[in-house]
């Protein structure tokens, strides 16, 4: 009896002390207005994932802008994969060695998935009748968008305007520069990220547009109701790629790669297109684009690195300290 009940103590003590075989897991570090639609996929994806190998598997979020992301990981965020809204922050953490330096020709569409691009959203009826940029720069609009420097999301709207004011100028670049000094003048307050516009706009109530993502400015209506606001499709606007990569070192740091691989895949599958859409998102697949065709106005689009150059010349020029945006910046402080 004694024996039994040391020899049961002795496994219940061994079994006690083996860890418990722990669910594959990843971090998604992603951009700051990406909480619901990841909240969609990572479900979806996780059934697939496990009707498919038998394992079960965790996905945790990491939202902020992606400016912000980036330097994260490089101080120490262990994210094994990015879900970026523009291809500079990924391109720092490939030149600090985090990410292949091809990541770009792992998947289709240079790795990005989907793509949206900047609209606005006004409150409901357009009581100041705003339909396209110019009217961004008029004495009587308030305008809310993040802060250039550290999100993505403001990037792209910053190059939808200098784009519109350059055609509307035809090159003219000292009514160009005149016209952003008047356009950023009129932004109340710069958050660091696209959510916390949106929490600007719509909760505090402040400013009379607020330019995000197209399919940010749809889950706005989704969330706070049709009756509130209404969304505005500028004439030109310029196209967001929302690149995704596996982060090498830390996926093989942690021997996730695989899981991470199929998770970046599912995105480009018919069931993740579907999902992306429904959030408004433009997507590649040409039959789910098609099917959902109907909720997307028509638009000139302008791609940034065709008409700029690439995101190294667009940062030097635009957003490196004392470039561009600084410079407009100062003239709205006389």
């Amino acid at each position: 009896m004694k024996h039994r009940l040391l020899g049961g103590l002795v496994l219940a003590a061994s079994i006690a002390a083996a860890p418990a075989q722990a669910a594959t897991e990843i971090l998604n570090a992603s951009y700051d207005i990406g909480r619901e639609l990841f909240a969609e996929i990572n479900p979806r994806f996780l059934a697939d994932w496990k009707a498919k190998t038998g394992e079960d598997a965790q996905i945790k979020q990491s939202h902020a802008g992606t400016s912000r992301q980036a330097r994260a990981i490089l101080e120490g965020l262990a994210a094994d994969v990015v879900t970026f809204n523009q291809y500079p922050d990924i391109e720092i953490l490939a030149k600090n060695g985090l990410i292949a330096e091809d990541w770009k020709a792992r998947l289709p569409h240079d790795s990005s998935p989907y793509y949206s691009a900047p609209a606005f959203l006004v409150r409901k009826g357009n009581p100041k009748n705003i339909k396209d940029w110019g009217d961004l720069a008029r004495d009587d609009v308030k305008v809310v968008f993040p802060n250039p420097k550290t999100s993505g999301n403001a990037r792209y709207t910053y190059l939808g305007a200098w784009s519109w004011a350059h055609k509307q100028y035809g090159g003219d670049e000292a009514r160009m520069k005149e016209f952003m000094a008047k356009f950023l003048g009129n932004v109340p307050v710069f958050d660091t990220g696209g959510r916390g516009a949106t929490t600007t706009f719509v909760e505090r109530k402040i400013g009379d547009v607020l330019i995000t993502f197209e399919a940010e400015t749809h889950n706005i209506r989704r969330e706070y109701g049709d009756e509130a606001f209404q969304v505005v499709v500028p004439s030109v606007t310029v196209v967001a790629d929302f690149p995704v990569a596996v982060v090498d070192k830390v996926a093989d740091r942690r021997g996730t790669r695989k899981l991470a691989e199929a998770y970046l895949n599912y995105l480009y599958s018919d069931a993740g297109q579907e999902l992306i859409a429904q959030r408004y998102y433009r997507v590649r697949s040409p039959a789910v684009a098609k099917k959902y065709a109907d909720q997307f106005p028509p638009t000139e689009f302008v791609k940034v690195e065709e008409f700029i150059g690439d995101w190294d010349t667009i940062q030097r020029i635009h957003f490196a300290s004392d470039a561009l945006f600084d410079q407009l910046m100062r003239k709205t402080r006389r």
